[in-house]
C-alpha cells in the first residue's frame, strides 16, 4: 500500500489534503464556538475615530513588522510585558496586529506606560529618549494630517464585520480631528492598546 501511494503524486496529494483539513476542523471549529474567544471582555470599546487613523499609520509604516502585539502565557512575557494576550481584547481588531519579530519590544501593553509627550519625543527621535534604540525616526508623521474624510467609510466598512459602531459615530467620524496630525493619531492608537486588561487587574 505505502508503494502505491509514494509512486502516485496524485493520491498522496489527496491525502496529504484530507489529513491536514480534518486535522484544522479538530483544531479550529472548536474553538469558533467558545465565547471566550469570539466575545469581547468586558469594558472593550471599539477605537475611537482618530485612534482608527492612528491604527492605519502604524500599519502603513510597517510598525508590527518589529514590535509583535501578543504577549504569549509565558513566565518570561508575563514578567516583562504584563499579562498576556486574551481573545477577548482583540475583537475588534481587523486585522489583528500580533506581529512575529521583536526587533523592538512588544507593544500590547504599551497604553499608559509612557506620557504623550514621550511617544512624541521617540517617533521624532527615537534615540533621544532610549539611545540604543535602532528605530528610525517618523519626523514626517508630525507635519501630515489626519484624513478625517475617509473615517466614516472606514467606520461603516468595520460595523459590517462586527464593530458596534452606531450610524451617530460613523455620522460623527471626521468631526474635531481637523487640526490632528498622523502623528497625534498614532499615540492615540498606541495609548489605548491594552489598557482593558490594565483596567481589569
Amino acid at each position: 500500500m505505502n508503494d502505491f501511494i509514494e509512486k502516485n503524486i496524485g493520491v498522496m496529494m489527496l491525502l496529504i489534503l484530507i489529513a491536514v483539513s480534518f486535522g484544522g476542523m479538530v483544531e479550529i471549529i472548536p474553538l469558533m464556538t467558545q465565547k471566550v474567544v469570539t466575545q469581547p471582555i468586558e469594558g472593550l470599546k471599539p477605537l475611537t475615530p482618530l485612534q482608527l487613523a492612528g491604527r492605519d499609520v502604524y500599519i502603513r509604516e510597517g510598525c508590527y513588522v518589529c514590535h509583535s502585539q501578543m504577549i504569549r502565557p509565558l513566565r518570561s512575557e508575563v514578567e516583562r510585558y504584563g499579562h498576556y494576550t486574551v481573545a477577548g481584547e482583540l475583537v475588534y481588531d481587523h486585522p489583528f496586529q500580533f506581529g512575529s519579530k521583536r526587533t523592538g519590544p512588544d507593544l500590547a501593553r504599551v497604553g499608559g506606560l509612557y506620557s504623550d509627550d514621550w511617544h512624541r519625543a521617540h517617533l521624532f527621535d527615537p534615540r533621544s529618549v532610549v539611545p540604543e534604540s535602532n528605530m528610525p525616526a517618523f519626523s514626517w508623521l508630525f507635519d501630515t494630517p489626519v484624513d478625517a474624510e475617509i473615517l466614516p467609510a472606514k467606520l461603516s466598512a468595520l460595523r459590517t464585520v462586527g464593530v458596534p459602531y452606531t450610524d451617530e459615530d460613523i455620522a460623527n467620524a471626521a468631526k474635531g480631528l481637523d487640526d490632528k496630525t498622523e502623528a497625534d493619531a498614532l499615540i492615540a492608537y498606541l495609548q489605548q492598546l491594552g489598557t482593558v486588561i490594565k483596567e481589569r487587574r
